[in-house]
Parts: C-alpha cells; structure tokens; sequence
C-alpha cells in the first residue's frame, strides 16, 4: 500500500477515485479539463521553451527533458508532454487512475513512467516538476511547496496551477460550476483551501523557488474557450518558479 504522506489526504482521493476509469471521457465528469487543456498546455510549454531557450516551433522542443507531473490523475498533461518529446513522470495517489492512466498510455503507443504514491517518496531530481489543481487538495500547502522543491533541479523550474480564494472563484468554482451548471460535481471542491497567488508565491520563496511569472486562466463568454490572461488570477490562476 502506498504511503499516505502528508501531500495526501485519503477524501480527496476516495472522491474522485469512483470516476477515475473515465479520465479519458471529454463528456464525463473531468470534462472540465479536457476543455482547459489546449490552454494549460500552451502555458507549460511556452513557459518551458522560454526558460531553456528550446525551439517552440518543434514539434518535439522537450526532447532531453525530464519532467514530473505530481498528481497526473489519467494522464492528460503526461501524454502532451511525452509527445513533445519529454522523458516523462507521472505519480498518483489513486491507483485507479495510475491503471487508467496506463492502459491509455499503452493504446496510444506512448511511453510513460506512471507510479502509484506520493511525492515525498521520490528521489529523483527533474528539469521541470508541475503540480496542477493538487495544491488545494492538500492539508499542508507549504510543506507540499516544499516536497515540490526537493524534486526539481538547481536552476529548473516548478510550475503551478491553482483556484484563488476571492469571492470571483466562490461564485463561479463553487456555486456556478458545482451547483448552477453542474460543470463538476458537487463537492469537487472546498472554497476554504483555494490559495491565493500571494500565499503560494511566499511558500515558494520559503522553500527555495523564485516565481517568474503569474498568469490567470480565464474561460471566454464568447467562444467558450479557455485562455491564458496576463492580469486576471481572480479564479484559475499559473506560477511559474525557478529553483535555486
């Protein structure tokens, strides 16, 4: 059994490992992200490539990297990253969604190295390590900023994606999305642990990452797209952080 160490909180994988077989169902419960994927990955690899100074014009700018995905879930950021030509690492609490993850690794040729755990329990150093839309799923964030900073080489970079605590992400993350529109499901999260960029820069800081860049996500009333926003981190919200 894998260790429940302090980046775990065994409710938060209890909720949403029921529905983890359907990761790769862009009508199923994890739409949501499926939707804001095209955005997110925009963000890493512009943010990547600008960092090593990589081609972003390749199709596999990534090649000789190695990068970390700290609760990957099924994979939808794993498979991205390994196609753009990344050595790739992905760990899950939920041995549900390892497995799922897995098989559509598998069926999609791609060659990933998914483990079922946590991330204090790694050794390995990495070029980039993200932690996406896990931070306000934990008990401690600013111990698991710095297992987050353990994992990641001198001079490379953590990347983070998070929900802000503001009455803006109240309205639209918990009430509009859980209970108007049923976007996600009820519950899915706890407006208390949401982090604001200023709470989460500090824990950076503290924990030997400079952050270099903030951005917000922000979803387009006309064309029903994600997109990233240089100003507005009132809901969805990118840090970017060197490690020293």
């Amino acid at each position: 059994m894998p260790d429940m160490s302090s980046s775990i909180r065994k409710a938060e994988i209890d909720k949403f490992s029921k529905d983890a077989p359907r990761w790769w169902d862009e009508k199923g419960p994890f739409a949501p992200l499926h939707r804001l994927n095209p955005a997110r990955m925009g963000y890493i690899r512009d943010q990547i490539c600008k960092h090593y100074g990589l081609d972003d014009i390749s199709l596999t700018p990534f090649k000789k990297l190695s990068i970390l995905d700290v609760g990957c879930g099924g994979g939808l950021v794993c498979e991205p990253l390994a196609r753009l030509g990344a050595e790739v690492t992905g760990i899950d609490a939920d041995p549900v969604a390892i497995e799922t993850a897995q098989e559509h690794a598998a069926q999609s040729g791609l060659t990933i190295d998914y483990r079922n755990g946590a991330a204090e329990n790694l050794k390995t150093k990495y070029d980039a390590v993200l932690a996406l839309e896990i931070i306000e799923h934990v008990d401690n964030p600013a111990e698991f900023v710095r297992t987050i900073s353990k994992l990641v080489k001198p001079g490379g970079l953590a990347i983070f994606s998070t929900l802000n605590r503001t009455p803006k992400s109240f309205a639209l993350g918990i009430v509009a999305a859980e209970y108007v529109f049923n976007i996600v499901p009820r519950g899915t999260h706890s407006w208390r642990r949401f982090v604001k960029p200023s709470e989460l820069a500090r824990h950076m800081r503290t924990a030997g990452i400079e952050p270099k860049n903030i951005s917000g996500l922000v979803l387009s009333p006309l064309s029903g797209e994600f997109k990233i926003s240089g100003n507005d981190t009132g809901v969805n919200y990118f840090i970017t952080g060197q490690a020293t």
